[in-house]
């Protein structure tokens, strides 16, 4: 294993030890970083310490480099819908259970890689591993989310997002009943310091703001939904348990129901401007099958 020394000069100082290494491991993804510093491969003055350390001048900083795995972005033959598409954009209805691009658990079979043999061209914004990707849904959450086909496009519809002129909607199913009709949650968001594959709300972070409105209510659930004003990882599921109401069958913020294969989570409605026409454009996808049974099934109050 190779070994590479670094003295922390003066320009450094108060740098966070991750974004440190990533200026000098620029090929590395910030999550290899992590990684690296999580397992121990990272130390200050011989000391093993968090991601976010602050660097102070002279401190030496010490890596065993682990290169990180190559993944491809081949084409292959995946299954989902494209709702809508021309020389600018597509609109996607992704199902349960699709990842959107590949990382290090999924290398293939992604929604990437789908993209790849269906579309002639995709926006090289995102790298290689995220071609045409401006934005993302949970894997076992399904819906609609649009993909740019060039660089104009993909600015377009970033900028449109980010200033809260795209509008995305969801459906989802909570447990029990909340005790309000509509509402507003806005909090800091960021990872949870407990578990790394969750994110919580904290006294800081990211802002995440959500609107909500109860359509049903049964008796052990409520049929709700959301319209997101930011776009935090895990938002809306990370909400719904702040609410004290987890989304039915999200296993890693609630309950797991054995015949379910993921959250009762579905982005149904997406607005946003086009980047060539100017002209709005909404899209609406039906529930998938699996939940309409759910709904069913459950007895009203």
């Amino acid at each position: 294993m190779k070994t590479e020394i670094f003295k922390v000069e003066n320009d450094y100082v108060g740098c966070r030890l991750d974004v440190f290494l990533l200026k000098n491991f620029s090929d590395f993804s910030r999550s290899h970083i992590k990684n690296m510093v999580e397992k121990g491969l990272v130390t200050v003055n011989d000391k093993t310490v968090k991601a976010g350390f602050a660097l102070k001048a002279g401190m030496v900083v010490k890596v065993e480099i682990v290169e990180p795995e190559k993944i491809s972005t081949i084409a292959e033959n995946v299954d989902f819908e494209i709702v809508y598409e021309d020389d600018d954009l597509a609109v996607i209805n992704k199902p349960q259970g699709l990842v959107v691009h590949p990382c290090a658990s999924t290398k293939h079979g992604t929604l990437v890689n789908g993209l790849l043999l269906r579309l002639k061209n995709l926006s090289g914004i995102n790298g290689v591993l995220r071609p045409g990707i401006v934005h993302r849904l949970d894997k076992d959450t399904s819906g609609l989310l649009v993909v740019a086909k060039n660089d104009k496009a993909h600015v377009s519809l970033a900028e449109q997002i980010k200033n809260k002129t795209a509008h995305r909607n969801y459906l989802a199913v909570l447990e029990g009943n909340l005790k309000q009709d509509s509402g507003r949650v806005e909090t800091y968001i960021k990872r949870d310091p407990k578990d790394r594959k969750k994110m919580s709300v904290q006294n800081t972070g990211r802002i995440a703001i959500t609107d909500f409105k109860v359509l049903k209510r049964f008796e052990k659930c409520s049929f709700v939904e959301f319209m997101l004003q930011t776009g935090r990882t895990h938002q809306i599921r990370v909400h719904a348990k702040h609410l004290h109401h987890p989304v039915v069958g999200d296993k890693l913020y609630g309950k797991e129901v054995k015949f379910l294969q993921g959250q009762l989570l579905h982005a149904y409605k997406l607005t946003f401007v086009h980047p060539s026409t100017g002209k709005e454009m909404t899209f609406e996808a039906p529930l998938p099958n699996y939940f309409i049974e759910f709904l069913n099934k459950q007895k009203e109050i």
